[in-house]
């Protein structure tokens, strides 16, 4: 078979086909892919493996596990604990735990019967590290130890006393925490079998909308979640409904207004930069400049650059002042940070030019910078703006640029240098920590004057960390670093990241570690990575999990385009596993090699994270390259159409990505949208031209087989016929496509029927619907054949009889068909050709009638919208 290339992507850019079923396979390329990954915690995977040989005796079991492969530490955990590991084994304690329903008093009564609770318990946490909270407070309502003990234990396992024994606890407070576009919500005395369903609206206003459903938190035995795409100084309602795995249903209900889009300020605290600033630092501490209830006190830059020089330690020291906001400043110098908040709450920052601070190496130990001879420590977190134990914080439209030093790459080992943002948001008020907001500002370096990080956070590896909560980074352009362009690593308690561009960098996007979750990576256009010797890790970069309990990540709608990874693994504390869902993402790699060019890579394939709708392409290999669990996935149909996929690469239009009706994820998918309601769809606009064929029950409209109407398609017929059987089947013998003309208009929900039985041996034999003469492969579906071109359905027919399929064609955005093209195709000599295909009963259907408040959708908007 020989192809005409069509070159008209206009048309396919937005109209083209699916299946009814989207396709699992596993990926292309030498990768270590499973089919199946079942829990792999530690402890649930040797269940797994002694399971196998139960029946075998003790002595045997005990070599077996002392043999088993698995890392260094966790070796050294099994050689410590393998005669009680055995005894968990056969005592089903191992079972009862990898279960993790916790919902009876089973295992608690098995951990009783042991000789040494407190040693069980302590072992168990280090087998199911990911349930170590929810073990202790499990341990805890059924009195299997005492609370004393159970908290020595989890202190000796690195677990937070603070929350140690109210992970299921109904005494934390439920909230919703706005801010200015988005709310987080967190309902806690929750099991991971409850599902939270969220729905919001205006105040008494409207009807009520879909949020996406809260996520399990394992720390706090929570639900958790946020809405977005809200509007600034808006009051909304929520309704939350929690179903558990006895179909009862609870409700939540809230009331909430989110953030203005600009504070409050106090009138008679208003200051020009010229009636305060005398020269050196601006220190608000000693001018005793401060709001509070009435309003912010507002300092607005007209004309005079604040320049500290390095003779202080930040060019604006904010300190513990709070209710600020800084406007329109032109900051230059200060040996440490352009500006320096330390334990304040509620700051603003607007449209400020921060450059010039932080210090010059003057010596280079092994590629690192030091300020002299006698420093024993690199210079590392100079940053344009140190937010230091503050929260409740606004950045907006500021410039943060040329830093004086500059961070090493990774080949003189971790990167230090300076940075554009330094948050670490652990206020000593938990009213005020997180609750962190940057948004559309420019933070730059150059090609050979970097940041470490651009936005980086402190105390990465503990839930109080960084961001710690309720914090958005959106609308930003962000480059040039020797690291990460963003670092969210902490607690992740519904951190929101979206809408920015990222570029040149060795990372994108760090959740290495998240240590709460759940946390959102949404709408972001990250491309053309790499740092100051053109290397490059990963767009998104995850690990860390089973080091300490930690939580999920929903990395949803981004457009990737990069020549090494889309989303793989940092080394946290010996662990690169991570928990993630990823869905409707374009995540595009150029560069094959190993470890190299992977869209996913997931050495450790812990069994909750899912891969659902997205295009993954490698361009090297014109398919998909990935390391997961495969059971975990399921492919976008248009995942191996090298052509569409060329449609994203090298054009700065937006981007959209067709999807199913069940892909659309509510409250943060954007695009097309069809409702009845809306008359986007009627039978009165939607009368097919060509002629129609009723069956002696008047049920259904076949599309008429006119045998006179039928012809070859394209240049792809060499030889044999088409017959009309009747006026509603045909046979096609030989080696040829024929076309017959239809004209019908696709609306969001049309579906395209038929029944096919296909003869003998065949290259393809389906069909494809086409707008002209020329075949396009997003447009034709294979049903049988050894050939792999267009979207193969194979998997739809079975037998040597007839088999009844239907395409839902409607939902990926078709405005109209003008041929049914039926192919069989079969590029042999002739007299050898037995090969024959037969169709019967083809019709189109439209439903006049939607179901209620039903929502149909054509493509979503992938990545960031520039046209904003």
């Amino acid at each position: 078979m020989k192809f005409n290339i069509f070159n008209n992507y206009f048309y396919f850019s937005s109209f083209f086909l699916a299946t009814t079923l989207i396709l699992v396979s596993c990926s292309t390329g030498n990768r270590n892919t499973v089919e199946y990954q079942e829990n792999n915690q530690l402890g649930a995977l040797i269940q797994t493996y002694l399971a196998k040989n139960a029946a075998e005796s003790d002595d045997f079991l005990s070599k077996a596990l002392l043999a088993y492969d698995t890392t260094e530490e966790n070796k050294k955990l099994i050689e410590e604990h393998s005669n009680t590991i055995l005894l968990f084994f056969r005592a089903d304690i191992l079972a009862n735990t990898t279960s993790q329903k916790l919902k009876s008093k089973v295992l608690a009564e098995k951990v009783k019967q042991t000789t040494d609770i407190g040693n069980t318990v302590s072992v168990l946490l280090s087998l199911y590290p990911i349930d170590s909270y929810r073990l202790l407070g499990y341990f805890s309502r059924n009195e299997t130890i005492s609370n004393e003990t159970l908290l020595d234990i989890g202190i000796q396992h690195n677990l937070d006393p603070s929350i140690l024994l109210t992970a299921s606890s109904s005494g934390l407070v439920n909230s919703v925490t706005p801010l200015i576009h988005s709310a987080g919500i967190v309902i806690y005395a929750q099991s991971e079998d409850n599902i939270g369903e969220v729905k919001f609206r205006e105040y008494s206003n409207g009807d009520w909308q879909p949020a996406y459903d809260l996520a399990w938190d394992p720390i706090y035995g929570a639900l958790s979640g946020s809405i977005v795409h809200l509007q600034a100084n808006t009051e909304y309602e929520v309704l939350i409904q929690v179903s558990n795995f006895e179909t009862s249903i609870e409700e939540y209900q809230f009331r909430f207004k989110t953030r203005p889009n600009t504070p409050p300020v106090d009138p008679t605290k208003i200051y020009y930069l010229s009636e305060i600033y005398t020269g050196g630092q601006l220190d608000l501490e000693a001018l005793n400049i401060q709001g509070g209830n009435e309003g912010y006190a507002k300092i607005i830059g007209d004309g005079p650059i604040i320049d500290a020089s390095d003779s202080y330690d930040s060019a604006v020291y904010i300190g513990s002042q709070s209710h600020i906001m800084l406007e329109n400043l032109t900051i230059r110098g200060g040996k440490r940070f352009g500006i320096h908040a330390d334990k304040a709450n509620n700051i603003w920052v607007k449209g400020c030019d921060i450059a010039s601070y932080g210090r010059i190496a003057n010596v280079y130990k092994n590629g690192k910078g030091y300020e002299t001879v006698e420093s024993t420590s690199p210079i590392n977190y100079d940053s344009g703006i140190y937010l230091q134990q503050t929260g409740v914080t606004v950045v907006e439209e500021c410039e943060i640029h040329s830093p004086n030093g500059t961070a090493n790459h990774w080949g003189n080992g971790h990167p230090n240098g300076p940075n554009a943002m330094l948050v670490y948001a652990n206020h000593p008020d938990e009213k005020y920590r997180g609750q962190i907001i940057i948004r559309n500002n420019r933070f730059y370096g150059t090609d050979t004057h970097r940041f470490n990080d651009v936005i980086e956070g402190r105390n990465n590896f503990y839930r109080s960390g960084g961001f710690i909560r309720d914090s958005a980074i959106y609308g930003n352009y962000l480059a040039y670093a020797n690291d990460d362009l963003i670092e969210i690593d902490g607690g992740q308690r519904n951190v929101l990241v979206y809408e920015n561009e990222i570029t040149q960098g060795y990372a994108g996007i760090s959740i290495a570690p998240n240590r709460l979750g759940p946390s959102y990576i949404f709408h972001n256009h990250i491309h053309d990575l790499g740092d100051e010797r053109g290397k490059e890790w990963t767009a998104i970069k995850a690990g860390g999990l089973m080091t300490q309990p930690g939580g999920k990540t929903y990395i949803i709608e981004n457009y990737i385009n990069t020549a090494r990874n889309g989303i793989a693994a940092s080394n946290v504390n010996g662990d690169s596993t991570f928990w993630i869902e990823v869905i409707n993402n374009v995540i595009i790699n150029h560069n094959f090699n190993n470890k190299v060019g992977l869209e996913v890579y997931d050495s450790q394939k812990y069994y909750g994270s899912s891969f659902t709708n997205n295009i993954m392409f490698n361009t090297k290999i014109n398919a998909p390259n990935l390391d997961i669990a495969t059971n975990n996935l399921v492919e976008h149909p248009l995942t191996y159409d090298s052509e569409f996929i060329s449609t994203y690469i090298g054009t700065e239009e937006l981007h959209y990505l067709p999807i199913q009706n069940n892909n659309w994820v509510a409250n943060f998918s954007r695009g097309s949208a069809y409702s009845e309601a809306d008359n986007a769809y009627g039978i009165a606009t939607n009368l097919p031209a060509a002629p129609f064929y009723t069956d002696e029950a008047g049920l259904r409209d076949f599309i008429k087989i006119d045998e006179s109407k039928l012809s070859k398609f394209s240049t792809q017929t060499k030889y044999g016929s088409i017959i009309a059987l009747s006026e509603t089947s045909l046979e096609i013998t030989g080696n040829g496509w024929y076309k017959l003309p239809v004209n019908y208009s696709v609306k969001p929900n049309s579906t395209l029927s038929f029944d096919i039985k296909v003869v003998g041996e065949v290259e393809i034999a389906g069909i494809a619907l086409e707008i002209n003469n020329t075949q396009t492969q997003s447009a034709i579906f294979r049903l049988a054949g050894s050939q792999n071109y267009g979207n193969d359905i194979s998997h739809l027919i079975s037998g040597n009889g007839f088999n009844s399929v239907t395409l839902d064609v409607g939902n990926y955005g078709f405005e109209d068909i003008e041929y049914l093209v039926f192919i069989l195709d079969n590029d042999i000599d002739e007299a050898s050709n037995n090969g024959a295909v037969y169709f019967e009963n083809l019709k189109f259907h439209t439903p006049s009638e939607a179901e209620p408040n039903t929502i149909y959708h054509e493509k979503v908007l992938i990545g960031i919208d520039n046209t904003k």
